[in-house]
């Protein structure tokens, strides 16, 4: 800058000094953040000074600390994340129950024998029998003696009573003692005698039944005696009276066929109805070597039609097979309430026909048993609920089902 004062020139530095200004205000600004830093370092380390530990132990505390800190952070996450679950699981628990005539567990129905159990004290008669074994022929022979003060059936007070012996083990023999008319008092005296392996003997029952004949109708059921051959002692004859047990606990018969256990989960979310064949024991004997190659099929009916099947692997030679197998089925909130799960246990034979060992089914149709198993899926879903079944006949679980086939389309003619 130039000046002109009296005649004289003036020059003034003003450019210098304002960039030596500048220059200077960097400097003073890091020498500003340096000191501070300086000032917490030398505040940090005064106060390690005053704890009497070496520095590694101070360091080793404050990791510890933090590592809880972090822990107790984890902890509270997962805490809140299964209260989310479980309030989602009861809201899928509430859409379950408000279907419309879903299946709920209060609405369970009770066994047959439940309802009819105001029947079990009346008085029916008295039978008296011998049981013998003998072990080397591995044979038993039932005799029926006599019975006493039996149930009138008849109009005139009197009943025709005859006596039908078999075992549980085959209930396709069949034993029956001669028919005397007319009176509450018979005696029978008769003997019948059935093969019985002893390894049999823990899961066979003998049953004699006493029915009233009739010409024209069919035969009423007196009464029963059952006798688990697993709480006698079949090392001396047995010979005692029993009371019969009333008409309204006697059953119909059916040869054992087996068990089977299977667990069912239903996820609502995803439409998943699975279902795991885990095992099943004591199957029929379909070959001739005592033994069965046993396979298992797993089939949906969607309003009374077959709509989806699989089916597992087959086993050899056993009776005991163990499946442990999955099986995922898409099923809607909507289609749940109208479908029936069937599993059928079958023999699998390479030269003739496979043959059906025994069947069940679940679903809001069934009742007893498979009934609570399939309300306890609806009421818990996205749990596995596992449970054993007795297999019944598949003619009466196909009776019952009364499944309609497929709608198949025409195939267009040429």
């Amino acid at each position: 800058m130039i000046c002109i004062l009296e005649g004289e020139f003036f020059l003034y530095p003003i450019t210098i000094m304002t960039n030596s200004t500048n220059t200077t205000r960097p400097t003073s600004a890091t020498t500003t953040h340096s000191s501070t830093g300086s000032v917490i370092l030398n505040w940090i380390n005064s106060i390690l000074n005053r704890i009497p530990l070496p520095r590694w132990a101070i360091y080793t505390l404050f990791a510890v600390g933090l590592f809880l800190i972090l822990l107790l952070i984890i902890c509270c996450c997962c805490c809140c994340c299964k209260r989310k679950k479980k309030k989602k699981e009861d809201k899928e628990a509430l859409k379950l129950k408000s279907l419309k005539n879903s299946t709920v567990p209060s609405l369970v129905q009770p066994d047959v024998e439940g309802l009819l159990g105001s029947k079990e004290n009346e008085y029916r008669g008295r039978l008296q029998y011998s049981v013998e074994y003998n072990t080397q022929r591995e044979e038993i022979t039932v005799a029926v003696k006599q019975a006493a003060n039996l149930k009138a059936m008849d109009s005139g007070g009197t009943s025709d009573p005859y006596v039908i012996v078999f075992l549980t083990n085959d209930t396709r023999k069949k034993n029956e003692t001669k028919v005397y008319r007319k009176t509450l008092n018979p005696t029978f005296n008769e003997s019948f005698a059935f093969k019985l392996l002893q390894s049999e003997i823990q899961d066979t029952e003998v049953v004699m039944q006493v029915y009233d004949f009739n010409r024209f109708s069919k035969h009423d059921v007196i009464g029963e005696v059952r006798l688990p051959l697993r709480d006698m002692n079949l090392q001396h004859i047995i010979e005692e009276w029993k009371e019969l047990n009333s008409a309204s606990s006697t059953k119909v018969e059916h040869e054992r066929l087996g068990e089977i256990c299977f667990s069912l989960k239903y996820i609502p979310v995803t439409s998943k109805l699975i279902v795991v064949i885990l095992e099943a024991r004591k199957l029929k004997k379909m070959d001739n070597d005592g033994f069965s190659d046993p396979y298992v099929k797993v089939q949906l009916a969607l309003n009374k039609k077959k709509w989806k099947r699989k089916k597992s692997r087959v086993k050899k030679n056993t009776l005991n097979p163990y499946f442990n197998e999955e099986f995922t089925f898409d099923v809607t909130l909507e289609q749940i309430q109208n479908v029936d799960l069937i599993i059928s246990v079958w023999d699998h034979d390479k030269v003739n026909k496979n043959e059906a060992i025994g069947k069940i089914f679940l679903g809001c149709r069934a009742s007893g048993n498979a009934l609570r198993h399939w309300s306890d899926m609806l009421a818990h879903p996205r749990r596995p609920i596992a449970q054993w079944h007795n297999l019944q006949p598949a003619e009466e679980v196909d009776k019952t089902l009364a499944l309609k086939s497929q709608l198949k389309l025409p195939l267009p003619r040429r």
